[in-house]
């Protein structure tokens, strides 16, 4: 009975979110109502809960997922709406359950991004907003380092770590419903290969894809993990193809690519972990994978009049080779890695690499990459950063092999920071989830009849 009330609660979860999305297409004011609600509500449940079964991984996982939305539909009351909401959760948390006091690394990591600060305040230009350059650059690093100082070594079962992951998910599923109804007919706005803001609810593209191929890899990892009968599964198998082909017809490459990855990773972690019998399991669940992928790829194919395929290829409409792989990324970086030969021990200060850009180049456009951005405005103490941030995770990882997801997370994180920086909260707070400490009630299976 208990069971099949949580299937009706989730059921319950899904169709409400779907109605959100759609609510909110409909009366676009209602974006900000929701925005702001889920902050009041969230810091008011942790008052109430003094954060007693971290409430506060929960209620940032839900900002996470609904934080493209929120943008897309003029939702956020400032830029940085999310990341800030994050933060002060992670503060709160910080403040009822403390922290590990072996999470010396990330306070290192943070004090390590205060030079960068101080040194932009002498170096940008006068006629700039000094604030709002440096917070552009600085919040998203920061609400990585306070997420991951509450999450270091905190223990938490691998069903608490499936339901954070569901509040995450759940606002992006009202964001595929949002664009659904934005672009109903892909075939009538997909004209070329470059990235469509049509099919991207007329938000970036490239973090419309980030995080709908966070929300595919959840859905897909529910649908093997977490599918207790075959009705289940059927649920979880659907949103994650709805939400793929929605992320391949944005024509923005990273996000879906950074998913498959993800996938990918997940089933490593469980075939190395498996007996036998799962991994027999497993094997039927990856050809079936790959042969639904192909679906999916084929019907987005015909959606696009074969132009997806030409994008994944490098080319333009016409079916010509284009010269730049990365959408000017590549140029971008390299200003950066130059600035860093200029300025390798404190760097150019932060937000500065910007205005440094457009005077070397003429090109005024912000970072894509997060790595060639910390070594521009941080220097030698950007590479220590850098370093604490990678290997922190595949340390841990040694002593925390029911943590299913620790690879597939560390992945999302650095393959989002090379291809769309750190716009979205969404790294920051996945990347902290990393440095959970899992344990396993029950162990999680492929599928239960």
């Amino acid at each position: 009975m208990q069971n099949k009330s949580r299937q009706i609660t989730y059921i319950g979860l899904v169709l409400l979110h779907i109605a959100i999305g759609f609510a909110i297409y409909l009366f676009p004011l209602l974006s900000k109502v929701y925005g702001l609600l889920t902050l009041l509500i969230g810091v008011s449940i942790v008052l109430k809960t003094s954060n007693k079964h971290n409430e506060v991984l929960y209620l940032s996982a839900y900002i996470a997922g609904s934080e493209v939305l929120l943008r897309m539909t003029g939702g956020n009351f400032l830029n940085e709406f999310s990341k800030y909401g994050v933060m002060i959760f992670m503060l709160m948390g910080i403040f009822y359950s403390s922290f590990s006091k072996n999470s010396i690394p990330y306070w290192i990591y943070l004090l390590l991004l205060i030079p960068g600060v101080v040194i932009s305040t002498i170096t940008l230009d006068i006629s700039t907003d000094v604030r709002k350059a440096i917070t552009f650059n600085i919040v998203g690093p920061v609400c990585l380092g306070l997420c991951s100082i509450y999450t270091y070594r905190r223990k938490i079962s691998f069903t608490e770590l499936s339901n954070v992951l569901l509040a995450a998910v759940l606002p992006i599923l009202s964001t595929a419903c949002y664009l659904f109804i934005y672009t109903p007919d892909v075939k009538d706005v997909v004209t070329g290969t470059s990235s469509n803001f049509e099919t991207s609810g007329g938000f970036g593209p490239n973090q419309v894809s980030t995080i709908l191929g966070l929300g595919f890899f959840i859905f897909f990892s529910r649908m093997l993990l977490n599918s207790p009968n075959k009705r289940y599964m059927l649920i979880n198998l659907f949103f994650t193809l709805v939400l793929t082909f929605r992320g391949i017809v944005t024509f923005s490459r990273g996000g879906v690519i950074t998913g498959l990855v993800m996938i990918v990773m997940l089933f490593g972690a469980l075939y190395t972990l498996a007996n036998l019998q799962t991994k027999m399991k497993l094997n039927v669940v990856v050809i079936l994978t790959v042969l639904a992928g192909i679906g999916v790829w084929g019907y987005s194919s015909l959606q696009t009049s074969g132009l997806i395929e030409k994008r994944y290829a490098n080319q333009d409409a016409a079916g010509r080779e284009k010269e730049d792989r990365l959408g000017g990324r590549e140029q971008i970086a390299s200003t950066e890695l130059q600035m860093f030969m200029e300025n390798p021990i404190l760097g150019i200060g932060v937000g500065k690499n910007k205005e440094y850009r457009e005077e070397i180049t003429g090109i005024r456009a912000a970072s894509h990459n997060e790595l060639t951005r910390m070594l521009a405005e941080h220097g030698t103490l950007g590479i220590f950063a850098i370093l604490i941030l990678f290997f922190t995770p595949l340390v841990l990882y040694v002593d925390n092999k029911h943590h299913f997801y620790l690879l597939s997370f560390f992945v999302f994180w650095f393959l989002t920071i090379n291809h769309a920086a750190m716009r979205l909260v969404a790294p920051a707070f996945i990347y902290s989830l990393t440095l959970l400490k899992v344990y396993s009630i029950e162990k999680p299976t492929v599928h239960r009849e």
